[in-house]
C-alpha cells in the first residue's frame, strides 16, 4: 500500500474507533444504569454484575452502529484532508477516486469481517446469558430451554411436544405427538417416554397411542415415527435469527424453521449476515467520489450533510427491504442484495462522474 493509502487508512480507522467506542460506551452505560437495580437484585448486589451485563450488551450495540460509524469516520477524515488542501495535492499527484477506493478496500473488507464476527459469534454467545438474566427487553422473552419450557415442533400436519432434549437434539424426553389429517383434525395422540433419532426416523419407547375413534389406548414398548422433523439445538430454540450464527441459520433453513417461524425469515437473515462483509467498504466507497467534488476545502458542510444523507437514506431503504423479506413480500435474496446493488451502482456513477472532473 502506498504512503497515501496508509495515511488515509490510519485517519479513517482512528476516527472510526473513536466514534464507535465513544457512542457504544455511552449507550451501554445508559442501558446498564437504567437496569442497575434489576441487575443488583438478580445477582445479590454484586456490583461486578453490572459490568458483566454491559460487556454482554456491548456486541449488539456496536453492531447496530458500526456501518454508520465507518461512514462518519471516512467523512471526517476526508473533510480534514480537504480542509488542509491535502486532497488537492492527492488529486494533483495523479490519484483518482477509483485508486483511492482500491487503497481503502483492505480496511473496508477488514471492518466488514469484524462486523460479521460480532454478529455471527459475539452476539449468539451473549444472547443465552442475557435470556437467562431476563433484564430489560430480554425479560419478555426469557427462556429456560431444556428445564421447564416444552419444545414445540411441527412435521407436516403433525404437532410434536417434548419436555427436554440432549444438546445435539437427537434424544427427546416425555414426547407427545398429535397426528392430524390434512384439514388439521386430530387422528391420534401418541405419548412416549423417549424419542431417539435413528437415521431419518424417530424411535419411540414405552409409547401409548390414543385414537380419535375412542378405542382403548394401545401400549407399545417400541415404535417408529417417520416424521421429518428435528428439534432446534439448545440455545437456538427461541427462533430469533438476530441471535443466531450463519451455521444455526442454515440449520433452521434446512429443517423448515422447526415450525417456529417461516423459512424465508432465516434465509433473509443469512443473506443479511453475508452482506456485512461488503457493507463497510460501500460506506467508504460512497465518501471518496463525494470528496473529489470539494477539492479545495470549500463547501465542507455540504459535503458532510450530503454524505450523511446518502448513507442514512441507504440504511432506511435497507431496513424497509429487509422487513419486506422477513414478511415474505419479496424473495430473501432480493430484499438484501437489491439495496446493496443500488448503493454500488450509485457509488459507481459518482465515481465515473468524478473521474471526468
Amino acid at each position: 500500500m502506498s504512503i497515501v493509502g496508509w495515511m488515509i487508512t490510519r485517519m479513517v480507522v482512528t476516527r472510526f474507533l473513536m466514534i464507535l467506542f465513544g457512542l457504544s460506551l455511552f449507550i451501554v452505560t445508559l442501558d446498564a444504569m437504567t437496569y442497575a437495580n434489576d441487575i443488583l437484585a438478580l445477582k445479590n448486589n454484586d456490583v461486578n454484575a453490572i459490568l458483566i451485563y454491559a460487556a454482554l450488551r456491548l456486541p449488539s450495540i456496536m453492531s447496530s452502529f458500526l456501518p454508520f460509524c465507518v461512514l462518519l469516520g471516512t467523512l471526517l477524515a476526508l473533510m480534514e484532508l480537504s480542509y488542509r488542501n491535502e486532497m488537492t495535492a492527492i488529486w494533483g499527484a495523479g490519484q483518482s477516486p477509483l485508486s483511492i477506493m482500491i487503497l481503502l478496500f483492505p480496511i473496508g473488507l477488514f471492518l466488514g469481517g469484524v462486523n460479521f464476527l460480532i454478529n455471527d459469534q459475539a452476539i449468539p454467545r451473549a444472547a443465552p446469558i442475557l435470556h437467562e438474566w431476563g433484564i430489560g427487553d430480554y425479560g419478555q422473552k426469557k427462556l429456560k430451554l431444556g428445564e421447564n419450557d416444552p419444545i414445540w415442533m411441527r412435521s407436516g400436519s403433525d404437532i410434536l411436544r417434548a419436555a427436554s432434549s440432549n444438546a445435539p437434539a437427537t434424544k427427546l424426553e416425555d414426547v407427545v405427538i398429535f397426528r392430524r389429517d390434512a384439514d388439521g383434525l386430530l387422528l391420534e395422540q401418541i405419548h412416549a417416554e423417549t424419542a431417539t433419532l435413528v437415521g431419518d426416523r424417530w424411535e419411540l419407547t414405552h409409547a401409548v397411542v390414543y385414537t380419535r375413534a375412542q378405542m382403548a389406548p394401545a401400549h407399545v414398548d417400541r415404535m417408529v415415527y417417520s416424521g421429518t422433523i428435528r428439534p432446534a439445538a439448545k440455545g437456538a430454540r427461541s427462533g430469533d435469527p438476530e441471535e443466531m450464527s450463519v451455521k444455526e441459520l442454515s440449520y433452521f433453513i434446512d429443517n423448515a424453521g422447526f415450525g417456529i417461524k417461516p423459512t424465508y425469515l432465516y434465509e433473509t437473515w443469512r443473506f443479511k449476515r453475508l452482506s456485512l462483509f461488503i457493507s463497510s467498504f460501500l460506506m467508504i466507497a460512497l465518501c471518496v467520489p463525494l470528496a473529489s467534488r470539494f477539492r479545495r476545502g470549500g463547501g465542507l458542510g455540504m459535503f458532510f450533510i450530503l454524505g450523511v444523507g446518502l448513507g442514512w437514506g441507504y440504511f432506511i431503504v435497507e431496513g424497509i427491504a429487509q422487513t419486506m423479506g422477513e414478511l415474505g413480500f419479496v424473495p430473501p435474496w432480493m430484499s438484501i442484495w437489491v439495496p446493496v446493488a443500488a448503493l454500488a451502482a450509485l457509488t459507481t456513477s459518482l465515481t465515473l462522474k468524478a473521474d471526468t472532473l
